[in-house]
């Protein structure tokens, strides 16, 4: 399994990059601004990939970063999506848009990727809504008690889904201040839909 590559990006075609490291040329299928990103770099570029070997072909697929790449390893669990179609995904949304879709089962927003249908935007959040749900609480409830454990659980639990560390914050604030008594649940679903706004 190769799971990184470090190296220069040489060149670029639809929907994939060249990557020369150790002196082999790797293609590297990447969505497509996640390409345009990792062409800008100047020099090294570290690549995260997922290998997909079937009968007839070997494909690698990358991402600027783990949380990219584990979106795409969850959306190819998913029954009728494959890599093609999760790379598609990732073109047109961000893994925490993505993450705030599934989560908050906004089907609308993604049926408005190309190619995915109802059934398809259905499946989507049947599949993988409680899967990210337990992603995001993996930090819920084992943190030390700070001056705001209700706040630092939700922040954690949005930096699980892939926002940065100022999203998380912001969208937390704004969450608690239009509430009273809430639960962490609670927090987090108003931070998505806050954060789904922007």
């Amino acid at each position: 399994m190769i799971a990184r590559l470090r190296g220069e990006i040489v060149g670029s075609g639809d929907g994939y990059v060249i990557l020369e490291s150790g002196g082999v040329g790797f293609q590297v299928f990447m969505p497509g601004p996640v390409a345009e990103e990792a062409k800008k770099s100047p020099a090294e570029v570290v690549i995260y990939t997922h290998l997909v070997a079937r009968e007839d072909t070997m494909a690698l697929y990358g991402f600027l970063t783990p949380g990219e790449l584990e979106m795409f390893r969850l959306l190819i669990t998913v029954n009728r999506v494959g890599p093609a179609l999760a790379t598609a995904i990732l073109s047109q949304m961000t893994a925490s848009d993505l993450a705030a879709a599934v989560i908050g089962g906004d089907e609308k927003a993604l049926t408005r990727v190309s190619g995915v249908g109802r059934k398809n935007a259905g499946r989507i959040i049947l599949e993988l809504r409680d899967r990210m749900k337990k992603k995001a609480a993996l930090l819920i409830g084992g943190q030390d008690a700070g001056i705001d454990p209700l706040r630092n659980d939700a922040e954690s639990a949005l930096l699980a889904l892939g926002f940065s560390p100022r999203e998380s914050r912001d969208a937390v604030s704004q969450a608690l201040s239009g509430m009273t008594n809430p639960g962490v649940q609670d927090v987090i679903k108003a931070s998505l839909r806050i954060l789904r706004e922007r």
